[in-house]
């Protein structure tokens, strides 16, 4: 059973930056993916980066390439996404979420991932 605990959300003015924090636990193999996932009001769920985290490699979506990273720090077992240049349009519930079963690390597909966390509210106002 795998636990995943989000912190790091708030309000920020477009430009800004935030950084979110997934610390997850639990996982009885060593890689697996890690996906960030944002949902807006009325929105379908949608995949922002992933990391798989044996080796560290990522996956973005386009809207988000070139202005977020993911990142780990294996030694704290947390993940990070690293959010600049901020938009009015990234305003979301922040969600991390893992999938144990696949190594695919350009899955985003919400349905695939089998632990999720609570989430971290982002709200971006312009």
């Amino acid at each position: 059973q795998v636990q995943l605990v989000e912190s790091g959300g708030g309000s920020v003015q477009a430009g800004g930056s935030l950084r979110l924090s997934c610390a997850h636990s639990g996982a009885r193999y060593s890689g697996y993916l890690v996906g960030w996932f944002r949902q807006a009001p009325g929105k379908k769920r949608e995949g922002v980066a992933t990391l798989f985290t044996r080796g560290g490699s990522t996956y973005y979506a386009d809207s988000v390439k070139d202005r977020f990273t993911i990142s780990q720090d294996n030694a704290k077992n947390t993940v990070y996404l690293q959010m600049n240049n901020l938009k009015p349009e990234d305003t979301a519930m922040y969600y991390c979420a893992a999938d144990t079963d696949s190594d695919a690390v350009g899955e985003m597909d919400p349905f695939e991932y089998n632990y999720w966390g609570r989430g971290t509210q982002v709200t971006v106002s312009s």
